[in-house]
């Protein structure tokens, strides 16, 4: 069973500057609702009991946004506002499945799951990353019916334009395993237009198996000088480990930079 979620959350955000500069992207609001909370929903409604949020010390806001009940209860005891008394316990109900661990030095997302190593108590486990929200299905969901179904590893996938590869983790696929399911033959980390096996790119939600630790633990820095989780996933596949690209349903929004963050909330609005 997948009872536990990361997200890695100590990036810059410096597609979103200037707002960056002095909040963390993951609390901006879409729609009037801070972005972090459309992903703990997701995982919510998938059967997730405990994320862990990896955070580095400028990105410090996040756990004090999630811990903040002094003020909460200064102004209910002042106000006895419903509205208020209504945000508070959704804070509260996300504070009790929330745990945080520290990445103050950005070295990859593969070094950020690498953080979360003695938290994670399954053989599998799901990670979201923020700036990929995909909305009207929850895909996490699905991709954990996925891999109740075959009992392997499973990564969000989706075709981008050819000419955008070089931004993603991009498969080269083996065969078609049901609808919308494929085997991995191969995952390549931002290859350029020339060398790249396809357009099939690896979106923000992934089930891993606890033995990518041991990988990461040994992995050599890749391009940019960081630790990338593809990497560790073709050392995994390298040695017979299956993975699964799920060609999810939903909507996928990028609000990574400032011309996703601006269409999410329109898209978000329209729900």
């Amino acid at each position: 069973m997948i009872k536990q979620a990361i997200i890695p959350l100590a990036g810059l955000g410096t597609r979103l500057l200037p707002l960056t500069s002095v909040f963390a992207k993951e609390l901006l609001p879409i729609n009037g609702k801070p972005g972090i909370e459309y992903i703990l929903d997701e995982c919510i409604d998938a059967g997730i009991k405990e994320v862990i949020f990896i955070i580095s010390q400028k990105k410090i806001m996040i756990k004090k946004y999630f811990n903040n009940d002094d003020f909460y209860k200064k102004i209910i005891k002042k106000k006895r506002d419903p509205r208020i008394i209504q945000e508070y316990k959704k804070i509260l109900k996300y504070k009790k499945m929330i745990k945080f661990v520290y990445q103050n030095k950005p070295k990859g997302t593969g070094d950020a799951v690498l953080k979360t190593k003695k938290y994670i108590k399954n053989d599998f486990f799901l990670m979201l990353l923020p700036d990929d929200l995909i909305i009207k299905k929850n895909c996490s969901k699905s991709m954990i019916n996925i891999h109740n179904k075959f009992k392997c590893s499973v990564m969000a996938s989706m075709k981008v334009n050819k000419k955008t590869v070089s931004r993603w983790g991009i498969f080269d696929l083996k065969k078609k395993l049901v609808r919308n399911n494929y085997l991995i033959k191969d995952v390549v980390e931002k290859p350029s237009v020339s060398s790249a096996p396809s357009n099939k790119a690896v979106i923000g939600r992934y089930i891993l198996p606890k033995k990518i630790f041991s990988k990461l633990s040994k992995q050599k820095p890749g391009k940019g000088g960081e630790i990338h989780i593809t990497d560790a996933i073709q050392s995994l596949i390298n040695d017979n480990h299956k993975f699964i690209a799920h060609n999810f349903l939903g909507k996928y929004l990028d609000c990574g930079s400032m011309h996703g963050y601006i269409k999410s909330t329109l898209e978000i609005g329209k729900l």
